[in-house]
């Protein structure tokens, strides 16, 4: 026995002929039992009896071809279901394409809006891809999926843990001076670059990937398979079957005294949205004063526009003298590229009424705007006079621009707006949350949740419910308080005992809990 097979079992099977009518053999040697060579040539002449059972001359050479590359590459006998499945959804049997490819290829082709399919791809790239990207497409199955998902609730307790960690580690690094104040003696000082050092070394913060992020990442997984499906290069979608815990929309909730409390001693918001007060909003307004984007923040809280809405809107859009706004373009951001798109809905075209100081406002925007023109014109004049190529001043139409008059970068909004509140010692909210505010204040004007969705433009009243009828509950339960303070009481509580019915120590402990 002079080669490596001799000796070893051998099994040899005829294949439907090639589309030339060559006849063609399947072989495969180097079994070590005569068991497992039967046992491969059970699968095949199971396979073979499909295309006896078809009568189709099609079918046969299709099954044909397969078993020829099977035998070529090397590769895996397919069971005889799943060669059938593929037969009867009309699936290539010789596909070998990746869930990553198919994924690749589908975004590539996708015709919707830039934002959607940035969308998309971004999935693509961060979840799908390192997860699911290596299975073949024709074998990926729900458990697969399932697992896929399982696996990032694992990483979201990994990063709530390291991001708790970190919290921690800041706390233990911060100095605190005593009653009579100073400086951090040289042990202290020492002790706390050593706890510096650590934090230093620990990783920084991150998000989770929420159930609402997981709810998107499945809808593009769907939606991909769905085409892969109608291309027939499967039959099943297991995106379709795989258990998620709902992803509906955060509830917006009020920066209350408790709130605010709550947030200082932990560092975590109650609500992923948390909405300003009134009066914390006229902080806002008041440090925000002395911005050059001071008009565009009063606009959105009063009026709930979108960022993009805002940085989009054009003076022809503004009958100032009628006291009304028709956003009509919003300006857009893909990887800070920014590009000008559509609205988001068709109601978010409708015309927007504005109170005589949002009026007021916007007339002092236009002054400004003229100024920064003049002033622009001026500088570019005296440059150029130096042999500086500068432009002048560029009239795009938009409200609110640069000093030169071209778009203003939707971020650049957000970072002046994360500025100020800053600034202005306030808590944390998002630009977009500003639009909730509006919410609010229309609704302490007197306005219900009609009301609510004609100023923020909602496409169904179901949405501004889901959104907005917990925060409005919230507003009204702080309403009542404030109206049942108004009345004055000669005892403060209707289950406080008479005054002659006190004791001293009890006068004590009461005054003791008032002051707390």
């Amino acid at each position: 026995m002079t080669k490596r097979n001799h000796g070893a079992y051998q099994l040899r099977q005829e294949i439907p002929a090639a589309e030339d009518g060559m006849r063609r053999t399947f072989r495969r040697t180097g079994y070590t039992t005569g068991k497992d060579a039967q046992g491969d040539l059970d699968k095949i002449r199971a396979i073979l009896d499909l295309a006896d059972d078809s009568d189709d001359d099609h079918y046969a050479r299709q099954i044909g071809d397969l078993l020829a590359r099977i035998q070529s590459d090397r590769a895996d006998i397919p069971d005889a279901a799943e060669v059938k499945r593929r037969l009867a959804g009309g699936v290539a049997l010789d596909s070998d394409m990746t869930v990553g490819a198919w994924l690749d290829a589908w975004a590539a082709a996708k015709k919707t809006k830039r934002r959607t399919t940035s969308g998309y791809v971004s999935h693509i790239r961060v979840h799908l891809n390192p997860g699911l990207g290596h299975h073949r497409l024709d074998r990926m199955n729900i458990g697969h999926v399932q697992a896929f998902f399982d696996a990032i609730d694992d990483q979201n307790e990994v990063v709530k843990a390291e991001n708790a960690a970190r919290r921690e580690q800041e706390a233990r690094c911060k100095w605190r001076p005593g009653t009579k104040g100073g400086r951090p003696s040289a042990e202290v000082s020492a002790l706390l670059a050593a706890e510096r050092e650590k934090l230093a070394a620990l990783p920084p913060y991150r998000l989770i990937t929420g159930p609402a992020t997981k709810q998107r990442i499945r809808a593009t997984l769907r939606a991909a398979l769905n085409a892969a499906i109608r291309k027939q290069l499967i039959t099943f979608n297991p995106a379709e079957w795989v258990e998620l815990e709902s992803g509906k929309r955060p509830k917006a909730k009020l920066w209350t005294v408790q709130n605010v409390a709550h947030w200082e001693r932990t560092g975590e918001k109650p609500s992923p949205v948390m909405v300003w007060t009134p009066p914390q909003l006229g902080v806002f307004l008041d440090e925000a004063e002395t911005s050059r984007l001071y008009s565009f923040f009063h606009l959105i809280a009063f009026r709930g526009l979108r960022r993009g809405e805002g940085v989009g809107i054009e003076w022809t859009n503004m009958d100032l003298d009628a006291g009304l706004i028709t956003p009509s373009r919003a300006l857009v951001v893909d990887n800070w590229e920014v590009f000008e798109d559509d609205l988001k809905t068709e109601e978010s075209t409708s015309t927007i009424a504005l109170d005589s100081l949002n009026v007021a406002v916007l007339r002092d925007r236009r002054v400004q705007q003229l100024a920064e023109r003049d002033e622009w014109n001026q500088h570019a004049k005296k440059e150029r006079a130096k042999g500086e190529d500068v432009a002048d001043w560029v009239d795009t139409g938009k409200v609110w621009t640069e000093p030169d008059g071209t778009w203003l970068h939707p971020e650049q909004v957000s970072e002046e707006f994360r500025r100020i509140y800053k600034r202005a010692g306030l808590p944390p909210i998002n630009l977009r949350d500003l639009r909730h505010l509006a919410a609010t204040l229309t609704h302490a004007g007197g306005g219900d949740i009609f009301a609510v969705k004609k100023v923020l433009r909602h496409s169904t009243i179901q949405l501004t419910g889901d959104t907005y009828t917990e925060l409005l509950e919230e507003v009204d339960r702080d309403i009542a308080e404030k109206a049942a303070g108004l009345v004055p009481r000669a005892r403060r509580s209707l289950d406080v005992p008479p005054p002659e019915a006190e004791t001293p120590a009890e006068d004590d402990d009461q005054d003791d809990d008032e002051g707390e």
